[in-house]
């Protein structure tokens, strides 16, 4: 046997320690075939990437928001959908039989099809996002559905201009931020399609449908005289494959999410098909951001698809800009791998100062729109949102924040709501987030004592103790220190521990301490133990208290 033909074969085995050595490298550059990648100083290689440097502007920008928009929020029944629909038994596959028919008769290509996205307005959104004090936006280009949400080239037939909205929302998203005068990101998941959506392979077990199978092995062969007459079920459920081991097992395989313990392997086809989809997107809407719901980055470590579209945005970057301002995210990356892209960490965040910029994402709701969690007042508070976002500024990170959007393109009163009083909050106190940088600490106070740790890709939000005034973050700007304690102390006097005379953090005078929302300068006394404010009396605002210090 050729080394060749060996080295393919044990690509889905091989651990990925060899992979990302001399031996990967080999294997991984082996064939390039589709969209070109863009000439630059950038090759598709760990090595190579490593040379990036998150931009200025993505650092100064420190807030964003994102559009987690797609068919899957049709429904209005929560995250993963288009999956546990599928799951007999599950409250969607429930939901789903009562409100559309069995999947074996109405699958999720269905849905798609029964989407229109009627009142959609992106200028109004973004226009809404901009006034909360967002600084670069995101919207959704596919999710694990593999349906795209723009006039894609290569999934031709099963985009959003041809099926359900019959718009180029990518498009529209992107014209709308261009116009608020914000960074623009899309998000992409749909390299997981292939192993997530062999949900759709089974059948019932029990009740009238036992045996029947669902839709997601269908052909074009089986559309005639259906609405989908001329097209392809499997271009988008790609489940022309046998199932994975322990497929039947209703709870996904983590360690199936990056190639291995016994995923079937994807073919070449459809990992070069996901390449040219992306760098089909890229060239079309410029995005600023490219955010994967990839470990570290698509189909890493078996093929270097990935690393070839990192080689392209940079490159692309630099081309259009005369510089690299393209920021690309990815999770769960070692310290090596955070120096080529920027760390995403979901529903979590850091326990200390980070080296390089990273960034949440999270979400007030569900990452799709769920009109249970609307009725049982389920959202994040604006509060909530605001003391996350100064821990994480206070850490070298960002904050992308998403508000679900209802199938009909609409934000709810609720979720207008909270966004409405975080942008309150930043219209007086931005100052303390934008273009600020870590301090030599990031703060003190109880809760980061009982700080949960992150687990795989983050998920430690909420695991901890709430924030409360004795919780103190800080940032800095040029000369100035900025102490925001997460909470308001009743009896108005403010303490802050690391800023106590002769601190080794803050050695020198303190001249002045301003409340910045007014700009109002306050009495204080610094001991040999404590820093002590009296904040002003009367204030409403106890979502965060921020002090300026000179």
């Amino acid at each position: 046997m050729k080394r060749r033909t060996l080295i393919k074969g044990m690509a889905a085995t091989l651990p990925s320690m060899w992979l990302s050595g001399a031996l990967g490298n080999n294997f991984l550059k082996e064939q390039h075939l589709g969209e070109p990648i863009a000439k630059g100083p950038f090759n598709p290689s760990w090595e190579s990437l490593q040379h990036y440097k998150t931009p200025e502007w993505f650092r100064d920008a420190k807030f964003g928001i994102w559009a987690h928009w797609g068919p899957q929020c049709q429904p209005e029944a929560g995250d993963w959908y288009a999956r546990n629909m599928y799951e007999e038994g599950s409250w969607q596959y429930k939901f789903h039989l009562k409100k559309y028919g069995h999947p074996s008769k109405f699958g999720f290509k269905d849905v798609i099809n029964e989407w229109k996205a009627e009142k959609w307005d992106p200028e109004e959104l973004v226009s809404l996002y901009k006034s909360a004090g967002a600084q670069y936006f995101m919207a959704l280009a596919n999710h694990h559905d593999n349906f795209d949400l723009y006039n894609s080239k290569y999934q031709k037939d099963w985009n959003a201009t041809r099926i359900g909205p019959k718009k180029d929302l990518i498009g529209g998203w992107a014209k709308a931020a261009r116009n608020n005068g914000l960074p623009f990101g899309v998000s992409i998941h749909a390299s997981h399609a292939w192993r997530w959506y062999e949900m759709a392979q089974r059948a019932d077990k029990t009740g009238q449908y036992s045996g029947i199978p669902y839709d997601g092995k269908l052909t074009q062969a089986d559309g005639k005289g259906k609405w989908w007459s001329g097209l392809d079920p499997q271009e988008l459920y790609a489940q022309n494959h046998p199932l994975s081991q322990n497929s039947l097992d209703n709870n996904f395989d983590t360690r199936q999410w990056d190639w291995g313990n016994g995923v079937y392997p994807p073919s070449k086809a459809y990992i070069d098909k996901f390449y040219n989809r992306t760098v089909d997107l890229i060239n079309k809407y410029n995005p600023d951001v490219v955010y994967f719901d990839d470990d570290k980055l698509p189909f890493w470590p078996v093929n270097d698809a990935g690393l070839r579209i990192a080689a392209h945005l940079y490159n692309k970057s630099i081309e259009e800009h005369g510089t690299l301002r393209a920021v690309l995210n990815g999770k769960m990356l070692n310290e090596d791998q955070r120096k080529a892209m920027v760390w995403d960490i979901e529903r979590g965040q850091a326990n200390d100062i980070q080296p390089l910029p990273w960034q949440t994402d999270t979400c007030i709701g569900g990452w799709h729109y769920d009109r249970g969690l609307y009725e049982r007042n389920g959202y994040k508070t604006a509060k909530s949102v605001i003391q996350t976002l100064v821990d994480i500024v206070s850490k070298n990170g960002n904050l992308m924040l998403n508000i679900p959007v209802r199938g009909d393109g609409t934000i709810d009163e609720k979720e207008r709501k909270v966004v409405e009083e975080i942008g309150n909050w930043m219209k007086t106190n931005s100052e303390s987030i934008y273009a600020t940088r870590p301090w030599k600490i990031f703060g003190e106070g109880p809760a980061q004592e009982a700080a949960a740790q992150l687990n795989a890709q983050g998920f430690n939000e909420g695991k901890g103790k709430p924030f409360t005034y004795e919780d103190i973050r800080f940032a800095t700007k040029g000369d100035v220190l900025y102490a925001t304690a997460l909470g308001w102390p009743q009896d108005g006097k403010l303490i802050i521990k690391s800023l106590a005379k002769n601190s080794r953090h803050f050695p020198k005078e303190i001249q002045k301490v301003e409340w910045v929302p007014a700009g109002q300068p306050l009495l204080f006394q610094r001991t040999e133990t404590e820093l002590a404010v009296s904040l002003p009396e009367n204030n409403a605002d106890t979502y965060a208290c921020v002090l300026k210090i000179l």
